[in-house]
């Protein structure tokens, strides 16, 4: 049996022996106002990436440790309210990334302690830092930029023009489209009206990308993206910007992506060049490279 901790506002519960989070919310009514859900394993994995990572270690040595991790969607949406759920077990896309520049910035801020995680890990994960409910968190990738740039994490790079030679103009309107994709809007619709609000702050923003045509094994692609930036993938789906992320990897034969992906149905080294695997998605337009701040 799994051992589960959650936290309600600030003492700590006993760790708990149910099978999964789902069991622990059933059984424990107190548990959906739970400020901190995850498990005892999560805890033990961040510690010991920490005391291990080397004293450079960027973001590239932290999503490596993941690779083989199983992808699972839709982890943070535990209970009724908007814990901090930490999951190091399975991730998706953007967990990943959540979870690798957390670690990444602990690591540069010689920040070691659990307690130093979960902030860090919340500082990325809601507007401006401040959990306060579903709608705080950042949902379009194209706002967690934003926001996390006027907090001095991370810098878009926009440019040099070639590889930038393409502008994307950000469209977003498909959470509150179609709510019944998430569980939170299914049961609180009273939430769409900040969510149209978000919507519309970041709908006709311009930003600079890199055509897929343009991806190749250049020299000017590996001076402009390094091993370790996070990538977005631009996309033209109907209200949605970013279809996917991941992390920079140069090989010998170009650039590749490090995701946790839903076609292996794990965290992976994508085997095929970034270029062949844009190609066979005909949605997908191109890439925004996204770099983490040097630590002062």
């Amino acid at each position: 049996m799994e051992k589960i901790c959650y936290y309600i506002g600030n003492r700590v519960n006993r760790w708990c022996n149910v099978a999964v989070l789902t069991t622990l919310l059933a059984l424990s009514p107190s548990a959906a106002n739970a400020q901190l859900v995850c498990q005892r394993q999560d805890s033990l994995t961040v510690c010991g990436l920490l005391q291990q990572a080397p004293a450079d270690a960027g973001t590239l040595w932290f999503a490596r440790q993941f690779l083989g991790r199983p992808y699972v969607a839709h982890t943070l949406e535990v209970g009724d309210g908007e814990p901090l759920v930490v999951n190091t077990r399975a991730l998706d896309c953007t967990t990943l990334v959540e979870t690798v520049v957390a670690l990444t910035l602990c690591r540069q801020q010689q920040r070691t302690s659990w307690h130093d995680y979960l902030a860090l890990l919340e500082s990325l994960r809601y507007r401006q830092g401040k959990r306060n409910g579903y709608a705080s968190r950042l949902h379009y990738f194209s706002d967690w930029i934003d926001d996390k740039e006027r907090m001095s994490i991370v810098k878009e790079i926009q440019g040099p023009n070639p590889p930038f030679a393409a502008i994307q103009r950000v469209t977003a309107c498909y959470m509150s489209q179609h709510p019944q994709h998430y569980k939170a809007l299914r049961e609180h619709p009273d939430l769409l009206p900040a969510i149209r609000r978000q919507e519309e702050t970041i709908t006709g923003m311009e930003r600079r990308y890199v055509p897929k045509a343009a991806i190749g094994n250049t020299t000017l692609l590996r001076e402009t993206i390094h091993d370790g930036d996070i990538i977005a993938i631009v996309c033209n789906k109907p209200g949605l910007e970013i279809a996917h992320l991941g992390f920079a990897v140069w090989h010998k034969d170009g650039l590749h992506l490090l995701n946790a992906s839903q076609l292996h149905k794990r965290v992976v080294d994508e085997p095929m060049t970034l270029r062949r695997y844009l190609q066979q998605h005909p949605s997908h337009l191109g890439i925004r490279v996204i770099r983490l701040n040097s630590p002062k």
